[in-house]
């Protein structure tokens, strides 16, 4: 089946339990594959298995490419785009910050996170790998990154700001992307991404347990996923302390709605648009770059917007 066919989209997690033989059929055979893994020991288990088999059959390997994290590193691209054009070099530090967001926890997140628990206790070694910025940069280890697991006071934006669920899969699909570019943004680059305290928000992560936690398939209703958004915020600052600031908007709740139309459009851009990108195992952003970006506006209701004063 996967030899007959471009392009194959996979929606079934946890990947860890269910991903490998797809991943390995199609890097085998050359078939384009994108999935919506948040699970970064899985995925940098895989990068040296399937890599260089990706390479050679030219299959096009997209990790990550719903909510986590294509909003996000294609944020911190967008944002060097802009440093570019306001400073005219990249910024050797970005910050993300989740300025706002209304959606419901999915069933598929919550499981993967599950199964993700349940490898590290079997396996205690993998926690070393997710606290690992640059778990998905073989051979390559940057500067120690800045912290991102406690409430602190964020002096450029002069506001509060605490953990983000999503920051431990993002932060390392971002350090893959300026990896995988040959490093545009400096090997010492860092990144922090968290989320602004709003007054009165709730700051704690939603559970993965319990009779309430929705189940694989299971999420948010229609009218919760039309009613959703999320409002990100990217501020680029320089050795001089000069600032440039990128914004991305998503139209629909983060993890059902606006997935979908990620890796869908991800998926059209890739076969469609740049066939000349090279096999081997991507993220969006590196891959596709300002043709994601238009496309994304165009179809998928995200708006890249220039924020800087």
């Amino acid at each position: 089946m996967v030899a007959r066919t471009k392009c194959v989209i996979t929606t079934v997690g946890p990947y860890q339990l269910y991903g490998e033989p797809l991943l390995a059929a199609c890097a085998a055979v050359g078939t384009d594959y994108l999935d919506l893994s948040g699970e970064p020991s899985w995925m940098a288990a895989m990068i040296p298995l399937y890599d260089a088999a990706a390479k050679s059959s030219g299959a096009r390997i997209i990790f990550s490419a719903g909510f986590d994290s294509t909003p996000f590193e294609l944020g911190v691209c967008y944002t060097q785009m802009l440093a570019q054009k306001h400073l005219g070099h990249p910024v050797p530090h970005i910050s993300g910050r989740v300025r706002d967001m209304r959606g419901g926890l999915s069933g598929g997140t919550a499981a993967s996170g599950r199964a993700t628990m349940e490898a590290i206790q079997k396996n205690p070694a993998l926690m070393a790998v997710m606290f690992n910025p640059f778990a998905l940069t073989p051979s390559f280890t940057g500067p120690e990154q800045p912290r991102g697991d406690k409430v602190r006071r964020d002096d450029a934006l002069g506001v509060e700001v605490g953990p983000f669920m999503m920051a431990a899969i993002n932060t390392k699909n971002v350090h893959r992307s300026n990896f995988l570019q040959g490093h545009p943004w400096g090997e010492a680059f860092t990144y922090d991404e968290m989320a602004i305290i709003q007054p009165g928000a709730q700051t704690e992560f939603p559970a993965l347990v319990g009779d309430n936690v929705p189940k694989p398939g299971e999420g948010p209703s229609k009218e919760e996923r039309e009613n959703g958004f999320y409002d990100l915020l990217f501020v680029g600052i320089d050795s001089d302390g000069k600032q440039v600031r990128g914004a991305v908007h998503g139209d629909k709740d983060p993890g059902y709605a606006s997935t979908s139309k990620l890796i869908a459009e991800t998926a059209i851009c890739l076969v469609k648009e740049r066939p000349d990108v090279p096999g081997g195992i991507w993220v969006a952003g590196a891959a596709l770059g300002q043709s994601l970006i238009d496309r994304l506006q165009a179809h998928a209701g995200l708006s890249f917007a220039d924020e800087t004063a």
